[in-house]
């Protein structure tokens, strides 16, 4: 069943039931709008600004998005992409997009005017939608991309001469469905990969692979009708994406927080009754210190709804689970595995019944196969180190426009993930790291994110990342960056005597004390800082010479 049947079955069944909330604490300005907004209420502790949206209005607006495509030429198969911060415009317009037929498109908004002008021409883009943060950065292309190109600005106010104005334009469409068949095996979007070894690739999906994540979800955290999604991470990621799509599937109310300060994320649990809350390690991280700080009181909040957190899109540390249990005993808790390439999280899962498993990601999930091989497609021994693979509904078609990288991950309907796992004898798979990231140094394999989740328990350590640098004798060596908690000191010295703990040859070499960069959805990226530290590697050796 495509994706958009969902949509227009909450319409009928719960229409005038809240589908969205947007929480906004930095908005400057107030649109003209036709659904509900305003300032949260009087004697709050919060003073965002605050917009809903019911199912059916939530129909409505994607109706309007579709026919205003259809009405400008846009056909099944063309692609449409949008640039947009979190607000509430963005699910209506995909799911517009979808209505036409046409593949939606949401690009990354960290990208720089080049890199979209390069998405934009890989994924062979028809119309883009972006919004008021993105006009210095369309501007700086919009020669080069509005060529058979339509470009719609998403704001009441400055749309650019460039571009045409969203909000003046889609509320004189019809608000009815479009009548355009669409089956499971059409395609559906077009997401592009993180980018993390060059430019990011474009991965296509089938409607099929968005309607198996939103079950995947649902059974995964028993989601029902009564509960509170909060989505934080940016919806042009699957990850945020297709947990939301939990919500949908169950009819249920989520909350778009615009922002990540732990002081507004534990406000709005409290005043929304969020019971489920997808967290990156970062953000837990800030919540935690903010906690033994002294600047989060738990007891100023109504937390006794929350009942799941779950984390993905990175290893997750076990010391961070433990302190996580600490001060919240009751959560149910699971961590989420997946990629773009198998439509977002839950390709593997830990499962709410399995916190003892912390430290592992977990078993296959639902409709999902999983096995650990070796370099020629073999499966390896138990407990044995491979290439995880995956199998099932929600694997992509191919990369788009690039049968080499296809042809590469893409063997007998099997996803290569480029992840190294090992597999315990209850069949929980545990992430050793990724393929490109293990450092050989002097012939043996180090594993950074085995070394990080052992540094990451020492107390005064906010973030670790461990990458490998070049050595003239042993052709690398690990590298520890540090990024010391606020308020705390620490020492090399100290550092390498509580290494000790490890066997000397995964032990560091070189400990540098700086910010671990981590991009939107948690990773760390680990490409720029074996740039940053290569190349003064580099000089160091070169000045001592």
């Amino acid at each position: 069943m495509p994706i958009t049947d969902l949509l227009e079955r909450n319409a009928k069944l719960y229409g005038s039931e809240v589908a969205l909330v947007e929480i906004n604490p930095d908005i400057q300005e107030k649109r003209k709008i036709t659904w509900r907004e305003y300032d949260l209420i009087e004697g709050s502790r919060m003073s965002s600004y605050r917009r809903e949206i019911t199912w059916q209005v939530f129909d409505e607006k994607a109706n309007r998005v579709a026919n205003l495509l259809l009405g400008r030429g846009v056909k099944k198969g063309d692609k449409v992409a949008i640039l947009m911060m979190n607000c509430l415009e963005w699910l209506p317009i995909y799911f517009g997009i979808l209505k036409t037929g046409a593949l939606a498109v949401p690009m990354n908004f960290r990208y720089s005017a080049e890199e979209i002008k390069y998405c934009l021409d890989l994924a062979e883009v028809d119309v883009l939608f972006f919004g008021p943060e993105f006009i210095g950065r369309i501007e700086e292309i919009a020669d080069a991309i509005d060529v058979n190109r339509l470009l719609f600005f998403v704001g009441s106010v400055g749309c650019p001469p460039y571009a045409e104005s969203y909000d003046s334009l889609v509320s004189n469409c019809a608000s009815v469905a479009p009548q355009i068949p669409i089956v499971d095996d059409d395609d559906a979007a077009i997401y592009f990969s993180s980018g993390t070894t060059g430019f990011p690739k474009a991965i296509l999906h089938a409607h099929r692979a968005l309607s198996h994540s939103a079950k995947v979800e649902q059974v995964h955290h028993r989601q029902t009708h009564d509960d509170v999604f909060l989505c934080i991470p940016p919806l042009y990621h699957t990850g945020a994406k297709m947990h939301w799509f939990g919500s949908l599937i169950s009819g249920s109310k989520a909350v778009l927080l615009r922002g990540v300060n732990p002081r507004t994320i534990m406000e709005t649990i409290s005043e929304e009754g969020c019971t489920i809350v997808w967290l990156l390690v970062p953000w837990a991280q800030d919540i935690l210190l903010a906690i033994e700080n002294g600047d989060i009181k738990l007891e100023d909040y109504k937390l006794d709804q929350w009942r799941l957190m779950h984390i993905g899109a990175q290893p997750v540390p076990q010391s961070l689970i433990k302190r996580w249990k600490s001060y919240f005993p009751n959560h149910q808790y699971d961590t989420n595995y997946g990629l773009s390439e198998s439509i977002g999280p839950g390709a593997v899962h830990l499962g709410l019944e399995n916190t003892h498993k912390v430290g592992a990601i977990g078993v296959p999930g639902y409709g999902w196969k999983a096995r650990i091989v070796d370099e020629k497609g073999a499966d390896v021994d138990q407990g044995v180190v491979g290439e995880l693979i995956l199998k099932g509904p929600g694997v992509m078609k191919c990369y788009y426009r690039n049968e080499q990288a296809t042809h590469d991950c893409l063997k007998g309907g099997w996803l290569y993930t480029g992840d190294m796992a090992r597999q315990d004898e209850e069949g929980f798979i545990y992430l050793v790291d990724r393929k490109k990231d293990v450092v050989i140094s002097g012939g043996e394999n180090l594993y950074p994110v085995e070394i990080e989740n052992f540094m990451s328990r020492m107390d005064a350590i906010k973030d670790v990342a461990v990458i490998g640098i070049a050595d003239a004798r042993l052709g690398e060596i690990a590298a520890a960056i540090i990024e010391v908690k606020e308020g705390h000191t620490l020492t090399e010295e100290e550092v390498e005597e509580f290494n000790k703990g490890m066997p000397r040859y995964k032990r560091p070499r070189k400990i540098i004390f700086a910010k671990v960069p981590r991009n939107a959805t948690g990773k760390i990226e680990k490409p720029l800082l074996r740039e940053m530290y290569n190349s003064v590697n580099l000089v160091d050796a070169q000045n001592r010479s």
